[in-house]
This record gives C-alpha cells, sequence and structure tokens, in this order.
C-alpha cells in the first residue's frame, strides 16, 4: 500500500507541487544571482524556477543525490555547507530543514554562504492533528527515497528565534500556497505551510549579528 501511495505521489501530486512552489519562490530570488538549492533532491523545483526565471543560475548540493538530477548537484554531509562566506546571492531549502539532524545548525550556514537573503519552503506545526498530518506527507513523498524521517517540526515561534540566532530577517512571509488540489487541500494545505524570504543582516566576523 506504500508503495501505491509513493508512486501516486511521484507521477500526480509531486510534479504539480514543483510548478506551484517554483511560482512561489521564482520572485523572492535576486536578479541574475547565483542560487544555492540545498537539499535540492533531483532538481525538479530548480528546473522549474529556471523556467520562469532564465537569468538565474542554480545549483544543488545534496545528502542522497537522486536520479539524474536537473541541475549540477554536489554531495555534502547535511550539516556543513562546502562553499565559504557570501559565496552564493541566495541559499534556498525546499522542505529540507525538518529533515536536517541540526536544523539550527543548517540554517546559520546558509546565512554564512549567503550574501543577500535565504529563501525557505517548509512546515509549521500548528493546528489540529498538524504533527500526524506533516508525518504521514513526509513518509509518502520521501521515505521510499531513503531521505532521513527525523520529524523536526517547529512552530512559528521557534523558526522566528531560530531566524534571530542564525542573523537573518524575515522580509517576506507566505502561508497561503494552495499547494493541493481540493479536497486535498482541506487536509494537507491548512496552516502547514509557509514560504519566506530572509534578508542576511550585518555580522560580525564570528557569525553573530552586527549593529
Amino acid at each position: 500500500m506504500a508503495d501505491i501511495t509513493g508512486s501516486i505521489h511521484e507521477r500526480y501530486v509531486a510534479p504539480r507541487r514543483a510548478a506551484i512552489l517554483a511560482g512561489h519562490i521564482a520572485p523572492l530570488l535576486p536578479e541574475n544571482g547565483r542560487v544555492l538549492d540545498v537539499g535540492c533532491g533531483d532538481g525538479a523545483v530548480s528546473q522549474a524556477i529556471l523556467r520562469l526565471r532564465p537569468g538565474l543560475r542554480i545549483e544543488g548540493i545534496e545528502v542522497l543525490p537522486r536520479g539524474t538530477p536537473e541541475i549540477a548537484v554536489s554531495a555534502y554531509d547535511g550539516n556543513h555547507i562546502p562553499f565559504p562566506d557570501k559565496s552564493f546571492d541566495a541559499v534556498m531549502f525546499v522542505d529540507v530543514l525538518h529533515h536536517a539532524a541540526d536544523p539550527a545548525q543548517l540554517l546559520r550556514e546558509a546565512a554564512r554562504v549567503a550574501a543577500q537573503c535565504v529563501v525557505i519552503k517548509d512546515h509549521l506545526a500548528e493546528g489540529w492533528l498538524a504533527g500526524s498530518t506533516l508525518r504521514f506527507m513526509d513518509r509518502v513523498g520521501n521515505a521510499r527515497h531513503g531521505v532521513a524521517l527525523p520529524y523536526n517540526y517547529w512552530r512559528r515561534e521557534q523558526w522566528q528565534q531560530e531566524f534571530e540566532r542564525a542573523g537573518l530577517s524575515p522580509a517576506i512571509w507566505k502561508e497561503s500556497l494552495h499547494l493541493y488540489p481540493w479536497p486535498a487541500s482541506l487536509l494537507f494545505d491548512r496552516s502547514l505551510h509557509f514560504v519566506s524570504r530572509l534578508e542576511v543582516v550585518n555580522r560580525t566576523v564570528d557569525g553573530r549579528s552586527g549593529s
């Protein structure tokens, strides 16, 4: 049953999701910028973004490279981004941080590597049966690919705290993403998702926020 559900997700849900996410994320990325897609999977979302914003340059890093990625992809360890400080205009995470063993560490790494902004699509553990619903969605979308499932879902307040600690300031925050068609949207959309553009604030050499 799990294999059937996963196959349906891959064939029908994933392509629609990639296109919709690209529509939300593409306007948030810097003009003609160099972008790092952390945990890019097969690169489908990045490729969809490039169709909307062909002037961007996107490359990815991935713990478990999947199939034949549609963008250039390098391996990384899931904790440290293997690039120098401010080497990209923007860093993006698309449903990645809640899979990380230490999401806060990875968020700080993104703030280090990004010269302008960090763009995130992730989940909010808010509302009725939010945790159970998100765990189900994660299993269906990721278990068959061997993706780690630590279920590190944060509430809004924790996101805000970790943004501040990483030296990031939310400039855009959007929750109405409409990723799923009706009636699935009644269960799987709700207030479970957000997209945000976070500006990199001035930092001292040791990574702390400066004045």
